[in-house]
């Protein structure tokens, strides 16, 4: 089974949820207060006829970065211009990038933490004074060249805020955490794409599935694809509880929308290093997964739920990842 909870995998869905994401903030369901903030900052850049403040956006991966951004382009009528931070590799690349702007149109930067430094310092101009300045040699001789640029609006979304140094963080005028959706967003997340993919959904399907989505919409999508594989092979033409809980049976997600690589992360601290402290490194390698994979996608969501905790020591499973695995306490290790 192909895992629900994947890095790499996080980009090769992003093309096919494109159809389900909102495209205004009236369509955008959740993060309300940032919402309603946005909206008065959106609506005040365009009666000044200005340029929408720099944004950051941060959080996990799947709670709708990269659709913000494109709901920002529309509100402000501006275009998209996608790049990856770890693609720049050069100021050539960022200064190419830049010149094909036109006023109002939004850089988004995905992965941004990840901006070589050279590039990152190039970008500060860009973002001040919406001017490029690098050098040129020519015939032995280094020359400074500055290159204007039309106005627009860096967007740049990260799941490592910490990772960004201060002189590119300071830059942006609008910085706001994602958080993890409720349920009840969720709920209404999963009906709305049911409506797209035009797969009616009973109300306890979509609260079920809302309930073992991790509080991401990009997981809650997701199982609704693979419930929708099980529902139209048995010929349903509605998602109904009983073929929604055999999926989630079949996919191995259990009632709090742990997989199996949470399973596997918690069972080791607990039988292996008897609850731990232990170190993320030493998890990976135990159980065969990548450290950044755990500690950005999956380690997030244990902590908001209470699995476990980090200290200054490592990984500490708490007392009610011991209960929902029924297991019992062996003993410190020290």
């Amino acid at each position: 089974m192909s895992r629900l909870l994947d890095a790499k995998k996080e980009k090769e869905d992003e093309g096919s949820e494109l159809s389900l994401r909102p495209q205004r903030l009236s369509e955008y369901i959740g993060q309300n207060e940032l919402k309603k903030n946005l909206r008065v900052f959106i609506g005040a850049a365009k009666k000044r006829e200005e340029p929408l403040d720099h944004v950051l956006l941060y959080g996990p991966p799947g709670l709708g970065k990269t659709t913000l951004a494109y709901v920002i382009a529309n509100e402000m009528g501006g275009k998209v211009k996608t790049i990856n931070g770890p693609s720049v590799e050069k100021t050539g690349d960022l200064a190419a990038i830049l010149s094909e702007l036109e006023p109002g149109d939004i850089l988004f930067i995905d992965e941004i933490h990840r901006l070589p430094r050279v590039v990152e310092e190039v970008l500060y101009g860009a973002m001040e004074d919406f001017s490029l300045s690098f050098m040129v040699n020519t015939d032995g001789t280094s020359k400074a060249l500055t290159l204007p640029l039309p106005p627009f609006t860096l967007v740049g979304a990260t799941t490592r805020s910490g990772d960004l140094s201060s002189p590119l963080r300071a830059r942006f005028g609008i910085s706001a955490k994602i958080d993890f959706y409720p349920p009840k967003d969720l709920q209404e997340i999963v009906v709305r794409t049911s409506k797209v993919l035009e797969m009616p959904i009973s109300a306890d399907a979509a609260k079920r599935i809302a309930e073992r989505s991790r509080g991401t919409p990009r997981i809650a999508n997701r199982i609704f694809r693979r419930v929708r594989d099980f529902a139209t092979f048995a010929e349903k033409s509605e998602i109904d509880v009983e073929t929604t809980d055999q999926a989630l049976e079949a996919l191995k997600i259990d009632s709090l929308g742990l997989d199996d690589v949470d399973i596997k992360y918690l069972s080791t601290i607990i039988d292996r290093f008897h609850g731990g402290p232990v170190g993320l490194e030493t998890i990976a390698s135990a159980i065969g997964e990548e450290i950044q994979n755990l500690e950005d996608v999956y380690e997030p969501y244990l902590l908001m739920i209470g699995m476990i905790n980090r200290t200054p020591r490592g990984r500490v499973a708490t007392e009610k990842a011991y209960k929902h695995l029924k297991k019992s306490h062996q003993g410190s290790l020290f």
